[in-house]
């Protein structure tokens, strides 16, 4: 486990950085340019926080826990639709089968650091546009 926190957050830091040198680069003779590269770095920073923290929170509040699908929940909603839809059982590979494998085992490294890039830049993006 100290492998993937250790994978996950150099990642995390590389998708910061190259954020910073890319706004950097820019000619930055007014405080405005300035402003564009913090509010790119906290764009990747919230971006690279919803993959990591919040996907998996929005999960479990949804339904989708360790324990299962939780009674009553959004997720058990979406359960009793997709297996009635399918003649009484959910399907292997469906969008409630899916999540409930993230729910349970939680994301495999690479897709924590897939999103934690593609967010994360994403974020930066966004946010160096917001701050301009």
């Amino acid at each position: 486990m100290g492998t993937n926190v250790v994978t996950v957050a150099i990642i995390t830091l590389l998708v910061t950085g190259c954020t910073v040198v890319g706004a950097a680069v820019k000619d930055h003779s007014s405080e405005g340019e300035n402003r564009s590269v913090i509010g790119g770095v906290i764009g990747a920073t919230v971006g690279a926080g919803l993959a990591l923290v919040g996907l998996p929170v929005c999960l479990g509040a949804l339904g989708f826990t360790g324990a299962g699908i939780a009674a009553g929940s959004v997720a058990a909603k979406m359960m009793s639709a997709a297996a009635i839809a399918n003649g009484g059982g959910v399907a292997a590979g469906s969008t409630v089968a899916v999540l409930q494998s993230i729910g349970a085992a939680g994301l495999s490294v690479g897709a924590k650091a897939g999103l934690t890039a593609v967010l994360g830049a994403a974020g930066a993006a966004s946010g160096e546009l917001v701050s301009e």
